[in-house]
């Protein structure tokens, strides 16, 4: 990396937010130095410096400026790096590139109904992974995801990466909320293909972390949320 081009990744091991940025400048093969923030014993002082609003993850620090959120990390990486060759969001098609943006919002809103983990909201995120299922097939695959369509690592995209962040341990999150696949074969074989695929994908399987281990940090988030102290 040269003294022009420092990039500064503040980011959380298990954050999906953090791993769509991570997943990007990857993809884009971006050189980033890597900041790890322990967010629930101190927050380092350069997070709440970079983010004093939010005071979250991520935050891309670029030649000393910070951008904040991961939906417009995404979007300020695909711009300022163009010359990558590897397009994030459709560069002329603004119709197809405001459908990405919509889809992507939907995906990531589905993550707090993890963070509850009660019946209700397990279901409507079931029911909203079957409309998503319609959305995929409608709008960018009618005829299924073609084999091997992501062993070129340039047919991953925006859309993509915010799948994997958010949903590319569906099995972990199932096994937190302790009811059936969030993600069903039977349901949802398209949402389903699509994230296995894109698990297969090197860049993927580099900065997703291990099952079991966001297994045991959801369930210890659920007992602190409701006041108790860790089963053995």
């Amino acid at each position: 990396m040269s003294g022009e081009e420092e990039v500064v990744l503040h980011g959380m091991w298990a954050s999906p937010y953090a791993k769509r940025v991570e997943i990007a400048l990857r993809l884009k093969g971006i050189p980033y130095q890597y900041v790890e923030e322990d967010l629930l014993n101190g927050k380092s002082e350069a997070l709440l410096r970079h983010n004093p609003v939010h005071q979250k993850v991520p935050v891309l620090v670029h030649n000393g400026k910070p951008v904040i959120e991961s939906c417009i990390i995404l979007e300020y990486i695909d711009e300022t790096w163009k010359s990558s060759g590897h397009a994030l969001l459709p560069q002329e098609d603004t119709y197809r590139r405001a459908r990405v943006r919509f889809w992507a919002d939907f995906i990531q809103r589905q993550i707090t109904a993890l963070g509850e983990a009660r019946e209700e909201a397990i279901k409507e995120l079931r029911k909203n992974m079957e409309l998503l299922e319609e959305g995929l097939r409608a709008n960018f695959f009618p005829e299924g995801i073609p084999q091997h369509h992501f062993d070129d690592q340039k047919n991953v995209r925006f859309l993509d990466i915010t799948m994997c962040a958010f949903f590319g341990l569906h099995k972990a999150q199932s096994e937190f909320v302790r009811t059936t696949e969030i993600i069903d074969l039977q349901r949802t074989p398209l949402v389903f293909s699509w994230v296995e695929s894109l698990k297969e994908v090197p860049v993927v399987k580099e900065v997703l972390p291990p099952h079991d281990e966001v297994v045991n940090l959801l369930r210890g988030f659920r007992q602190n949320a409701v006041g108790s102290s860790p089963q053995v």
